[in-house]
C-alpha cells in the first residue's frame, strides 16, 4: 500500500461503494423521505449540543479527503440557507491510532488556528485547494505559516495562534469527539447530537443537504 493510509483506503472504499449506488438512492429519495437506518442513523450515545436556540449541525471533515472537499461548497450553501435556524460547527477529523493521525492532527491545528483568527470562511476552501490541487504539505509550522502569509495573513498573528494552548486543546478535543460521535466515514454530519449522515448513507455527497434538511425539520418539529 502506498503512503496513503489504510484509513484513507478504507474510508474511500466505503464512500465509493455508496456513490456507485447513489443514482438509485437519490432517485428513490425524491419519492419518499429519508428514513432511519438508510439515509441516516441514530447515534448509540447522543451528544450534548452547544446551541440553545438553533439546531446544531456538526461536520467532521479532513482537508486531505476529496469527499470532504466536495461537500464544502454544498454545505456552505446549505448553512447559509439555514443561517437563522441552524448553527454549523466544524470538527477536523482525527482518527486516534490510525496511520494518518499525525497528518490529521497537523491539519486540525491549521483549522483551529484559522478558526481562532476568524479566517475559516475566507480560507477554508483555499486550504482544501492547496492540498488537493497544489499538493501542498501543510503539516509543519513553517509550511502553514508561509501558506498563510501568501494568503494575506500576518505571520506573527498566525504563529501566536498556531502555538496557543487553546488550539492545542481544541486538537485534542477533536480526537475525542471523533470517538464519541462514532464517526466511521468522511465527511460526516451530525444533527442535534443525535442523527448522523454521510455520503454512503445519503446516497452521495450531493444528496447530503437534502437529508440534512429532513433531519433539521424533524428536530424542529419535535421541539414544538
Amino acid at each position: 500500500m502506498n503512503s496513503k493510509s489504510l484509513l484513507r483506503s478504507t474510508v474511500l472504499f466505503v464512500i465509493a461503494a455508496g456513490i456507485a449506488a447513489s443514482p438509485l438512492q437519490a432517485s428513490a429519495m425524491t419519492h419518499q423521505p429519508p428514513s432511519e437506518g438508510k439515509q441516516f442513523v441514530k447515534l448509540d450515545h447522543p451528544q450534548p449540543v452547544r446551541e440553545d436556540t438553533r439546531t446544531e449541525a456538526v461536520e467532521f471533515f479532513w482537508y486531505d479527503c476529496g469527499h470532504s472537499q466536495a461537500l464544502e461548497q454544498p454545505l456552505q450553501a446549505w448553512a447559509e440557507k439555514h443561517r437563522s435556524d441552524v448553527a454549523l460547527r466544524r470538527v477536523p477529523a482525527i482518527w486516534p491510532g490510525s496511520p494518518e493521525e499525525g497528518v490529521q492532527r497537523a491539519h486540525a491545528r491549521l483549522y483551529y488556528t484559522l478558526e481562532r483568527l476568524g479566517l475559516v470562511e475566507r480560507l477554508q476552501s483555499s486550504a482544501f485547494r492547496s492540498i488537493h490541487t497544489e499538493h501542498a504539505d501543510l503539516t509543519t509550522e513553517t509550511a502553514v505559516t508561509d501558506w498563510a502569509v501568501r494568503h494575506g495573513v500576518d505571520s506573527q498573528r498566525f504563529r501566536a495562534a498556531y502555538r496557543s494552548t487553546a488550539v492545542r486543546q481544541s486538537v485534542d478535543d477533536a480526537a475525542a469527539q471523533f470517538v464519541r460521535y462514532g464517526v466511521n466515514e468522511l465527511p460526516t454530519v451530525v444533527v442535534q447530537g443525535e442523527y448522523r449522515t454521510s455520503p454512503t448513507k445519503a446516497g452521495g455527497v450531493d444528496a447530503m443537504p437534502e437529508v440534512l434538511d429532513y433531519l433539521v425539520q424533524r428536530e424542529q418539529l419535535q421541539k414544538h
